[in-house]
């Protein structure tokens, strides 16, 4: 075993006690609507995670995100209705968005497109998705049952059932126990990928591309790949998004594509952890800026990132861990 492997179980096991204890103590101590927010933001954060792997340890500025969520989302609504049985539509929900990341990822790559021109695409692509799914409304947008429902989106979808049985479904302190262990799931794979021989390659490419190239590895494949897993956990996000609130085409909007860069800087890009603690501050302060009269939730979020880049560069979670080491010098 390297020492990387080595170095990666201790913070698996953490993010483990912590689920554990998340998956114990809050059902039982939440109301549902709170439970139900919780659940949300729980999806969110794994969203939050998979632009910080892809983007803070790919080098990947992907604003291409919020797309594989929607899709996530939708594949999720539509092949349960059609279905009438969760169980095949959750790999769908995963493997849907991860197609469409990888025939996106192969033009963008193979085409040598990168740094802002990337970013550009992607912000495009999603733009497109949404101005797409907001124009399907009417009775010939429909795929099997399930109609598409234009700017209304889905409001019937289905909530998640036990594996082969359609009549179980399971309630919402279940699905929240899902989705924290999807996250953690997540947080895990992206970490074995970090430590091995692979997931080094991906971070070389990052720092030095051309380097990259020169010593044989094909940046493309590797930046393709890690482009691919990212779109994959985010269409996870999609489908617990879905369990709590219906799909509709703001899963596609500019709004939550620039919210997840957001919750990478202000977390702190180049960490696993920062993003998705910054995500769920995020989103609690969000939610409660919602409450307050005469105070818009968005500009209260794009002052705390004004106040992040100045007064934390390197974001929240790596000012603190340097901080507490210069304090046991």
């Amino acid at each position: 075993m390297n020492a990387a492997l080595k170095s990666t179980w201790g913070p698996i096991a953490l993010a483990a006690i912590a689920a554990l204890v998340a998956c114990w103590y809050l059902p039982a101590s939440m109301e549902l609507f709170a439970l139900i927010n919780a659940t949300v933001f729980v999806s969110m954060a794994i969203l939050a995670l998979s632009l910080a792997l892809v983007w803070g340890y790919g080098g990947i500025l992907c604003f291409g995100q919020a797309a594989f969520f929607g899709l996530g989302g939708y594949t999720y609504a539509v092949a349960a209705i059609n279905l009438g049985d969760t169980t095949g539509a959750v790999p769908l929900a995963i493997l849907v968005p991860a197609g469409f990341a990888a025939l996106l990822g192969y033009f963008l790559f193979y085409g040598r497109i990168s740094d802002v021109y990337l970013g550009v695409i992607t912000l495009t692509v999603t733009l497109i998705l949404f101005k797409f799914i907001n124009s399907t409304a009417g009775d010939m947008w429909t795929i099997g049952q399930a109609p598409l429902g234009g700017f209304n989106g889905i409001p019937m979808t289905p909530p998640l059932n036990f594996p082969g049985d359609m009549s179980a479904m399971l309630m919402p302190d279940q699905i929240f126990v899902l989705a924290v262990l999807g996250l953690l799931l997540c947080y895990v794979i992206a970490k074995l990928i970090l430590a091995s021989h692979f997931g080094r390659v991906v971070v070389a490419v990052k720092e030095n591309e051309l380097r990259a190239e020169l010593l044989g590895y094909d940046v493309r494949l590797y930046k393709l790949v890690i482009f691919i897993i990212g779109g994959a956990m985010a269409g996870l996000a999609g489908m617990f998004f879905a369990n709590c609130v219906f799909v509709s085409p703001t899963m596609f909007s500019l709004g939550y594509s620039g919210q997840i860069i957001i919750w990478v800087i202000v977390g702190g890009l180049g960490t696993l952890v920062g993003p998705v603690i910054g995500c769920i501050l995020l989103q609690m302060l969000t939610n409660w800026a919602g409450t307050l009269e005469g105070i818009d939730p968005n500009l209260v979020l794009g002052a705390i990132l004004v106040a992040a880049v100045l007064l934390l560069p390197k974001g929240l979670l790596p000012t603190i861990t340097g901080l507490l080491r210069r304090g046991d010098r």
